[in-house]
């Protein structure tokens, strides 16, 4: 029995991947990318039923995703502070069991986390097949965030090591490998960075400050974070430049529009998880017989009543 398909009416449009896609083997120039774009949506009311119907048939594909049991999947966010992560994950994932999904924060890491590789935090919460797990930042802060503060690694105790572009290099050879054997073991891996404008995330910083109920999402911190966009964002093309591959692409979502970066993540997993061609399992003949057996039981005790 093969996975449901919705019927949907009155879905405007359809969202063009290719013009999120970082495509393998390409330099990215972020400029290159308008995170402002809304596609040929015109307004959040214009992408609410491309919205609506893409997290009702996620929630049908989840249950065939978890009984069929081939695959895992792995969401990946990454962006700028404010860039909408958080919202992203409440809005496209509003709508699948919760029983199915794990979302995980990665921050500043614990002196365990710091005893360990780099990829140890995130290694040992992988989801297992049938299920999702998302991760809220991830191991691509080691080629982002470590990679504008040096004095980070320093926390991390290494051993004697390369230095330079040799040492984000090889982090971008061990990620690649790393997310190569996931893949082989049968996790799909989805990874989107969230583009926002730096005037857009200025605008969001001014309304946390300004808005009593949103000052606890803010500090002095992320203002400082601020001062260090131009590192930010060469880290940012760097590492989508040599982590971007046919078995884990990126995707550059526009995130100056919240509507639309919510709409174009849930467009982009539907499609990755229909590709999958999923299926519920198939029941031998002798385990149709012995289900006719029970149904027959339930039927004459149900006349029995």
């Amino acid at each position: 029995m093969t996975a449901p398909h919705l019927e949907v009416t009155d879905v405007p449009r359809t969202i063009d991947h290719a013009h999120m896609l970082v495509k393998p083997g390409h330099d990215v120039d972020l400029s290159a990318f308008a995170p402002d774009s809304t596609a040929d949506f015109e307004n959040k009311r214009d992408a609410r039923a491309k919205l609506r119907a893409d997290v009702k048939e996620l929630a049908a594909l989840q249950d065939v995703f978890y009984a069929d049991r081939r695959f895992a999947l792995l969401l990946v966010f990454q962006g700028m502070d404010a860039a909408g992560k958080d919202g992203v994950i409440r809005h496209v994932m509003s709508a699948v069991s919760p029983q199915g999904v794990d979302v995980y924060a990665f921050k500043q890491p614990s002196a365990e986390e710091l005893s360990h590789d780099y990829l140890w935090r995130c290694a040992k919460v992988l989801p297992e097949r049938g299920r999702i797990a998302i991760f809220n930042r991830s191991y691509y802060e080691e080629l982002a965030v470590v990679r504008v503060h040096h004095a980070l690694l320093e926390r991390e105790g290494l051993p004697a090591k390369p230095s330079g572009s040799r040492l984000w290099k090889e982090r971008y050879e061990d990620i690649v490998a790393f997310e190569r054997h996931l893949t082989r073991n049968g996790t799909l891996i989805v990874k989107f960075f969230l583009h926002l404008s730096k005037d857009e995330q200025r605008k969001r910083l001014l309304e946390r400050i300004d808005t009593p109920e949103k000052n606890w999402k803010i500090s002095s911190a992320d203002l400082h974070e601020r001062t260090f966009w131009d590192g930010y964002r060469h880290a940012y093309e760097e590492l989508l430049t040599h982590t971007s591959t046919e078995f884990a692409p990126w995707y550059v979502v526009p995130a100056d529009h919240k509507w639309f970066t919510r709409t174009a993540v849930a467009d982009v997993v539907v499609a990755r998880l229909k590709a999958l061609n999923l299926n519920y399992p198939s029941l031998t003949d002798e385990a149709r017989a012995e289900l006719a057996g029970d149904r027959a039981q339930l039927t004459k005790a149900q006349g029995q009543c």
